[in-house]
């Protein structure tokens, strides 16, 4: 049998027979401990809570707590890195494709081409000259939009910020120019690039400072920075640097020893491109690590107790000594949902699978790096050719020494039999191969054309080529550079949010300089919070040359209609678009018209100034004015014969539109008896179907009165109108002959009609005197008969 691994329990009584020491030791007033048979017992105060919600959290923790955190939160560091090797390993390899620097070669011999072909740099070199015109350009990187309604005093505002961060971008600081050229330069290049914007109380200003891909560590499976479960910034800082921060009592006062001198391999190597030999570096190494943590009195809690809620905190640990220099909360105190705080920006050249995009490293590395041998062998090729080798007999011995001979020198030789020719025997070296050759421009040209930084083909285009076909041509070549673009513009519009936020809250609460505005300096506050802050840049147009076309072709569409289009603002923008300075002066601001007499107003038109008309002016006399100078002929001829006549008709003609409506409306008061609202006024739904009806009927009775008062006029005119009595008079004349021809014409008929009754009646005489003769014949036949008869009858009687 096994004794027991724990004795069996004394009873009380031989619990109270046995002494028992026990030792109390007070070292703070506010805890207690007490130790026992060498178990330890702690009663402790309640923790103090600081007053502040910045402040350092770490002052009022225990070492062992802040111990146990720095060792979990190291372990999670190291996990991360570890899951991002292959990423590493990728991108060291791709900077060595740069070109930076010439590697001195002794394969396949001392002295072999080492140059590199320069499609990784030429990419990132021309990305980076694009952007960083596109988005930083002179006048400054920001531009403001309105929130809400537009009102004067928002415009106002708009522009105030506006200036005041391009004041502060440009002039107050003057790192944000060197580091967001650093930052497109290796967003290029690796495809994500940070930004980390917050305020240094050293500098009493905000900082916006670059941050390379590789100094910050994501956990596997992280998609973006504001899901993320960590956000490690890998800082380094010097011994004066960390004594400044610990000095403004930002980090914890404690000592740090002396700075770790490894370096990482993205470091070496890109200390070996600048051509710098880097072996140490005295600096410490920081974490900063945005992390969500349930700290052990400093717990979320509800009206049950606590929750159990991590909440999000910003721990700094020193890498070296594992001592964590500082905790504080990482949301606002205002915020009721303790949402986390953004700091960083992410720039993403090419999204990928994971958190980090895709660069041109591992785009179009393996072009870089099969160009590169291309470009070597055909170099090697064309060395071996020009300089060839060769065997030689043994015997064969030149004077002097084995160097090149050089261009018109001779040499003595010592053959040993026949000639030099038999003695030595060349290498049959080929020239650079063709094939090599065009095989490397095809290289070149994909990987130029999958890197968009193909040379755009306009030789097709002429002068002629309508704008919208050269428009196409520009977003078919540029499309992937565009959404390039795109992606840059809303990274930078997330960053100019964080910094004017940090501006509005942690910066003095007023101008630093004079502002127009009623509550002077002081609005600045209220200006930040009416305006959003984005980029200058445009996301449609990438290039000058997109921006210039799309307002050709808009400036082809208001030369067609130029009544429809603001044509000083739209020049001002193409202005604006080509980088002219002044404009102001150039284009002077439309100024407030003030009222004119209609000579006046002739006048401004004439000379290409802007006319209006006025509600209460006498607009029947200016109507009158204005239609006899436009029935002139001396001003007509001349006006027609201006380059910029058919404008000043334009002009001339809404003017008078213009007097013609208020007429009209004048009129239309007359008749309803009332006057109508002033124009453009807002009015309530039920007033204005009211005023609608009155108008409706007001304008039928001006409608029939301008009826009868035209009908009239016309009747004057053509009763006074020479033209129209000449007219008249022809009229009559015209009816005067044709009532002559139509009583001819009815004469004829009479007299055609007479004699065919003459005629009539005469037949009928004739027909009755024919038929008088026949009877007349009949009768006498009848005698005759009526004798031959008798005389018959008295010869046969006799």
């Amino acid at each position: 049998m096994e004794p027991a691994l724990y004795p069996a329990p004394l009873g009380l009584d031989a619990a109270m027979e046995q002494p028992t020491e026990v030792e109390i030791e007070i070292e703070d007033p506010e805890s207690l401990s007490i130790s026992a048979d060498g178990v330890e017992i702690i009663f402790e105060a309640e923790r103090d809570q600081p007053e502040e919600h910045d402040a350092n959290l770490a002052e009022y923790m225990d070492d062992r707590e802040l111990q146990s955190i720095a060792g979990d939160l190291l372990q999670d560091f190291e996990t991360d890195q570890s899951a991002r090797k292959e990423w590493v390993d990728t991108y060291v390899d791709g900077l060595k494709l740069l070109g930076l620097k010439y590697e001195d070669r002794t394969e396949p011999w001392p002295g072999a081409c080492g140059v590199f072909y320069p499609l990784l740099s030429e990419a990132a070199v021309r990305f980076q000259a694009e952007s960083i015109m596109e988005t930083f350009p002179a006048s400054g990187p920001v531009k403001t939009q309105i929130i809400g309604s537009l009102t004067k005093e928002k415009e106002d505002a708009a522009e105030r910020v506006k200036d005041d961060m391009n004041y502060r971008l440009t002039e107050e600081m003057p790192e944000y120019r060197p580091e967001h050229e650093k930052m497109l330069w290796s967003l290029a290049l690796a495809g994500s690039a940070f930004k980390k914007v917050y305020y240094d109380p050293s500098q009493g200003r905000p900082v916006a400072i670059f941050i390379p891909a590789e100094d910050i560590v994501v956990p596997f499976g992280a998609t973006d920075l504001r899901h993320a479960e960590r956000i490690t910034h890998i800082m380094r800082k010097t011994e004066n640097e960390v004594r400044k921060l610990q000095h403004a009592g930002l980090w914890r006062d404690i000592d740090l020893g002396e700075p770790t001198t490894a370096l990482d391999d993205i470091e070496k190597r890109k200390a070996e491109e600048q051509g710098m030999s880097a072996t140490m570096d005295d600096r410490y190494r920081i974490l900063e690590m945005c992390v969500d943590l349930d700290l052990p009195g400093f717990e979320d809690s509800d009206k049950n107790g606590p929750t159990g809620i991590a909440l999000p905190y910003v721990v700094t640990i020193d890498k070296g000594t594992s001592k964590i220099l500082a905790i504080r909360r990482n949301w606002y105190a205002d915020d009721p949902l303790k949402l986390k705080r953004m700091h960083y920006t992410h720039y993403i050249y090419i999204p990928g699978f994971g958190f980090y995009g895709f660069g041109l490293i591992h785009l179009v590395g393996a072009f870089a790096k099969s160009g590169t041998s291309l470009i070597r062998q055909l170099v090697d090729a064309g060395t071996l050719s020009n300089l060839p080798g060769g065997l030689k007999s043994r015997g064969l011995r030149v004077k002097g020494d084995d160097t090149p001979i050089s261009p018109g020198e001779f040499r003595d030789v010592d053959v040993p039999s026949g000639s030099i020719r038999d003695n030595i025997l060349p290498l049959p070296y080929k020239e650079p191969s063709q094939v090599l050759y065009q095989l490397l421009q095809t290289i070149v040209a994909e990987g130029r054309r999958f890197a968009a930084t193909a040379d755009m083909q306009i030789s097709d285009l002429s002068a002629n080529t309508p704008v919208g076909t050269t428009l196409a041509v520009l977003e078919r070549t540029l499309k992937v550079m565009s959404a390039v673009q795109a992606r840059l513009h809303y990274s930078m519009r997330q960053e100019f949010k964080l910094l004017a936020a940090i501006i509005r809250d942690y910066t003095p609460t007023e101008y630093s300089y004079d502002v127009d505005a009623p509550g002077g300096r002081l609005v600045k506050q209220a200006d930040y919070d009416m305006v959003d802050v984005i980029p200058v840049s445009d996301p449609n147009a990438t290039t000058l040359a997109q921006r210039v076309t799309q307002y050709q072709a808009v400036l082809q569409l208001a030369a067609q209609a130029p009544q429809i289009y603001d044509m000083p603002e739209l020049h001002k923008r193409m202005l604006e678009v080509l980088g002219i300075k002044n404009i102001d002066k150039l284009i002077p601001a439309a100024k407030a018209e003030q009222p004119r007499d209609p000579v006046s107003e002739n006048m401004a038109i004439l000379n290409m100034q802007p006319v209006k008309a006025f509600i209460y002016q006498d607009h029947e006399a200016h109507l009158a004015v204005h239609i006899a100078a436009t029935q002139d002929p001396v001003l007509r001829q001349q006006v027609q014969q201006n380059p910029m006549g058919g404008q000043m008709m334009a002009a001339a003609m809404a003017h008078i539109n213009e007097h013609m409506a208020f007429l009209y409306r004048k009129q239309l008061e007359q008749q309803l008896g009332v006057p109508l609202p002033p124009p453009d006024t807002p009015l309530p739904e039920d007033f204005e179907v009211e005023i609608s009806r009155l108008a409706a009927r007001g304008a039928q009775q001006l409608l029939q009165q301008h009826m009868a008062e035209a009908q009239q006029m016309q009747a004057q005119q053509q009763a006074q109108d020479p033209l129209i009595q000449m007219q008249q008079a022809e009229l009559q004349l015209k009816q005067q002959r044709e009532a002559r021809e139509a009583a001819k014409d009815q004469a004829d008929i009479m007299l055609k009609a007479k004699a065919q009754q003459d005629k009539v009646m005469l037949e009928q005489q004739r027909i009755q005197s024919m038929n008088q003769i026949a009877e007349q014949n009949i009768a006498a036949k009848m005698i005759d008969k009526a004798a031959d008869i008798q005389h018959d009858r008295s010869r046969i009687g006799k």
